[in-house]
């Protein structure tokens, strides 16, 4: 068994669809927007009604989506275009980079099935970008991950690269920008594929995103984060927008939806932050969850849902109160980020469409928990069993640490910091042959086809960290806080939940195992932002044959050509993980 030993050397301070609408405020500058499909208008499959959400066409809920599944034939065809541009998403205006002139970017829907294509131009005056397709399993289609330094060089300013995957799964994720801290400067945005549902719904409101927001940009605050520690968020942002009381006067606006009395709504809660655990609530009423990250679930209820950075859940909301105005709430647990607009952001659900007021309702209760919910009650519709440990699946064990370097901090893994080059992926290293990785490339080689691989992490500090690894959902075999992994800890074999994003609970341990039935370079990280920068990396090359086989080095070569061309004329260097 692998074990990754998480330490820290210093206290962080820490179809018939209606969609939300974002406010104005969250639009930077706006351009035209340059997004189409070439598919069908997006709809509802047949047999999928309000009274009966588990069919889906010649598919159901009940369908194996690891091994089977619809091919529609369609493809959904989207343009977008990463800019540098201003914007006030809280009334306070400030540098952004956007996707298509929008904070968060334009929403990718597709059908289960469909086939999505993406042009991505980059029209930035200084940066590099990619896009990642997060939580997307990119099942043999490695190369569109969208990682630079491991699938991709970085995009050049001026060039445009096209990503192509299928829909193998089903329900909501996003996508956003693998390069340094650029996700956080305004590039990403919600992906909706829609399926069946493990409970019924009667109107799909879409993606609500919620991020912390800061006035500063994150490249800015990124010095402090190396030398103190995570620096304190200036507000939070709901679908793009809030408000904030600068210097006595409240700017910007809120978010607001409305409800029409005994109707359900199919909500799509994606936290988007870089360092924030949000709980997330409405007043008064009571959510359904049918689904964790892209994984279907038997539904279970709960007045508030503790969602971590990269988490997903799809959840059901009925419109059963009286006629008023209650809060929607995304609270930050102090305990491990701190967000100096921690109580005040919020959104507004309004019965009566007429109503300007602010509600008056009661919150529930916070404890202040940097948590996931509850791994009982996140269980996956879809029973899977994962295979047992045998002595075939021993392997090394990884020391992770916050050391400095000068006065920076990096994170390393064994003895060294991720470090992977801009100009020389993972894939390109494998196309040429050249596998002799680096410790700064913190590669894990898992060469043999469909074995089961199983992962320690531990922590000895009281700080979390959400994990999240591509390619792959992975089965939670045991988590526990203020605790330390032995020989004696129950591992849970039985349909445990799977995702893509769960916590290492503060001083505890996380155990994790996926099967390798997906060949590429896949990384794992840390999904607070800073910390993916200062090193909380590492990466898979599973099945190195297959893997290099489904490279297009036409593609590849062409990306990295220009992406050097631009660093010979520009002199940018690399000053953080690579990814």
């Amino acid at each position: 068994m692998f074990s990754l030993i998480f330490s820290i050397l210093f206290p962080l301070t820490t179809a018939g669809i209606t969609h939300f609408a974002r406010r104005a405020s969250s639009s930077a500058n706006s351009t035209a927007s340059v997004t189409s499909t070439s598919s069908a208008a997006i709809s509802t499959c047949t047999g999928n009604s309000a009274s009966d959400r588990s069919t889906w066409c010649d598919f159901s809920i009940d369908t194996d989506y690891y091994s089977d599944g619809p091919t529609t034939g369609e493809t959904v065809e989207y343009w977008f275009e990463i800019t540098n541009t201003t914007a006030s998403p809280d009334g306070v205006e400030r540098i952004v980079l956007a996707v298509n002139g929008s904070i968060p970017g334009p929403t990718i829907e597709a059908n289960w099935g469909d086939t999505v294509v993406v042009h991505v131009t980059n029209s930035l005056e200084n940066n590099g970008t990619g896009l990642h397709w997060h939580g997307i399993r990119q099942n043999w289609t490695n190369p569109n991950d969208g990682v630079p330094s491991l699938t991709q060089c970085p995009i050049a300013p001026g060039e445009s690269m096209t990503y192509t995957w299928k829909a193998v799964q089903y329900g909501t994720t996003w996508y956003h920008s693998h390069f340094s801290l650029q996700a956080w400067e305004g590039v990403f945005g919600p992906i909706v594929i829609h399926g069946p549902s493990t409970a019924d719904w009667d109107v799909d409101l879409g993606p609500l995103t919620l991020v912390d927001w800061s006035h500063e940009t994150v490249d800015a605050l990124y010095s402090y984060a190396q030398t103190v520690g995570p620096p304190t968020l200036d507000n939070g942002l709901i679908n793009g927008t809030n408000t904030y009381n600068d210097s006595g006067s409240v700017v910007g606006s809120r978010f607001e939806t409305t409800f029409s009395s005994g109707t359900k709504y199919l909500i799509r809660v994606i936290n988007s932050a870089i360092d924030t655990y949000f709980k997330f609530s409405m007043d008064n009423h009571t959510m359904t969850v049918i689904a964790s990250d892209l994984v279907p679930i038997t539904p279970y209820t709960t007045e508030v849902l503790d969602i971590t950075m990269g988490q997903r859940y799809d959840i059901i909301v009925e419109a059963d109160q009286s006629t008023a105005d209650y809060w929607m709430r995304a609270i930050p647990q102090s305990s491990c980020s701190e967000n100096a607009n921690a109580d005040d952001i919020k959104g507004i659900i309004r019965y009566d469409s007429s109503s300007t007021s602010d509600p008056t309702s009661t919150g529930y209760s916070n404890n202040n928990e940097c948590v996931d919910e509850d791994s009982s009650n996140l269980v996956p519709y879809l029973s899977q069993t994962v295979g047992t440990i045998t002595d075939s699946d021993t392997g090394d064990d990884l020391s992770v640490a916050l050391s400095t370097s000068g006065n920076l901090f990096k994170w390393r893994i064994g003895s060294t910091t991720m470090e992977v080059e801009w100009e020389n992926p993972t894939l390109l290293q494998i196309y040429n042959n050249d596998t002799d990785w680096t410790d700064a490339e913190a590669v894990i080689e898992l060469d043999d086809a469909g074995e089961w691989v199983y992962f320690i992490i531990e922590s000895t500090l009281t700080v979390p960290h959400p994990i999240h690894l591509h390619g792959h959902d992975f089965y939670v075999m045991a988590s526990a806080g203020s605790a330390t992994y032995n020989s004696s800890v129950t591992l849970n074999y039985d349909n445990p939940p799977r995702r893509d994003v769960a916590t290492l609970l503060a001083a505890g341990y996380l155990v994790i195992a996926f099967k390798t039935d997906n060949p590429g370079a896949w990384l794992m990280h840390c999904h607070i932002g800073w910390h993916t920068s200062e090193g909380l990396d590492m990466q898979f090359v599973e099945r190195y044959t297959e893997a290099r086989a489904l490279i297009d080095f036409d593609v590849l070569n062409s990306t990295c050509s220009a992406w050097e061309t631009y660093v010979d004329g520009s002199g940018v260097t690399e000053q953080d993980s690579g990814v």
